[in-house]
């Protein structure tokens, strides 16, 4: 089945990246809906060659949806996801709303696909930071069982929006011209040559919330609920790709050779085996892979190792998971429930 597809957000920097994606993987579909809030209705968009006039986000403009990516605030997502759920449609969310309703699958399809077969008509794709981390921890816990997880993560402006990456250029280039730095707007503090150690607002036990949606995302989709997990997340001055410096304790032995054979027979994950090698943000910008490299022995604990893990955000973190995603559930005849 062909699908009518409607994108909410696509004027968005997610949306960009969707319709260059969906284009891409040749995403099956008899139509597209362009969705956005009334100020960007209008606007028109190019998918695959052809012009496309985006419209507001209505329920005359959902009517004829079958599926339906939101990739914009939660309050969006809460506002039509039940609405589009009464009526049989599919939602892919690409925002935190539904993420740990226990009713909502949360899927990286290479980890847990199969969690697409209980959907309810909402499915929402894990954070940004989440997925390369979930799918790097999926490979090695088929060699041991995992007893604990540290995460810090360099975090591209992107992930916040395309004003963020606004922003960041524009201070550089103020930087660069030798004249006074505009103001933050965005960040509560000049990003330009500068790192933060926060990431969203601060909540429980002195965590952010970016924190503490790292662990809990991770617990859901690893169907590991009490995983010893901890994480800092901080913003840096790169444009694309999220980066993270992971620590993982497992239970028992975890040879490296073992581990080497799991991340290289795991879907979408790219190992760079020799620890002197890696690649940076710039590198897997544009890439749909998770990289994992720098893996190295961690020797403060008796079963542990270390490694570099990154992947673009806008891409395998955001708008290629959720296609992913939707291409599952036409496989798996998931469309209705």
């Amino acid at each position: 089945m062909e699908p009518t597809v409607a994108v909410i957000g696509a004027t968005g920097a997610v949306g960009d990246v969707f319709l260059r994606v969906a284009a891409e993987r040749k995403l099956p579909m008899k139509q597209l809906k362009l969705l956005a809030s009334a100020r960007s209705a209008g606007t028109t968009l190019t998918y695959a060659g052809r012009e496309i006039v985006v419209e507001e986000t209505t329920e005359a403009s959902l009517a004829d949806a079958d599926i339906v990516f939101c990739s914009a605030s939660s309050d969006v997502s809460r506002q039509w996801g039940p609405w589009l759920r009464e009526r049989g449609k599919v939602m892919i969310d690409d925002g935190s709303a539904f993420r740990m309703d226990p009713t909502v699958p949360l899927v990286i399809p290479e980890v847990n696909g199969d969690d697409i077969e209980w959907h309810q008509g909402i499915i929402s794709i894990p954070n940004c930071t989440t997925t390369p981390l979930a799918m790097a921890l999926h490979a090695m816990r088929q060699v041991a069982p995992l007893k604990r997880v540290i995460a810090s993560t360099y975090q591209a402006v992107s992930g916040t929006g395309a004003a963020a990456v606004r922003e960041l250029n524009a201070q550089v280039a103020a930087m660069g011209r030798g004249e006074p730095i505009p103001p933050p707007e965005v960040y509560p503090v000049q990003i330009a040559g500068n790192v933060l150690p926060q990431v969203d607002v601060f909540g429980e036990d002195d965590y952010t919330a970016e924190e503490l949606k790292m662990r809990n995302e991770t617990r859901k989709i690893l169907h590991e609920a009490d995983l010893p997990f901890a994480a800092t997340c901080v913003r840096v001055p790169v444009a694309v790709s999220h980066a993270e410096v992971v620590n993982v304790e497992f239970t028992s032995d975890a040879p490296m050779a073992l581990l080497h054979e799991a991340l290289r027979s795991q879907a979408g994950v790219e190992l760079i085996a020799d620890p002197h090698k890696y690649v940076t943000p710039l590198d897997v910008a544009g890439d749909d892979r998770a990289f994992v490299c720098r893996l190295r022995p961690d020797r403060t604990v008796e079963f542990g190792v270390t490694f570099w893990c990154l992947t673009d955000n806008l891409r395998k973190g955001a708008a290629t998971n959720a296609i992913q995603i939707a291409e599952e559930v036409i496989k798996r005849g998931k469309l209705k429930y």
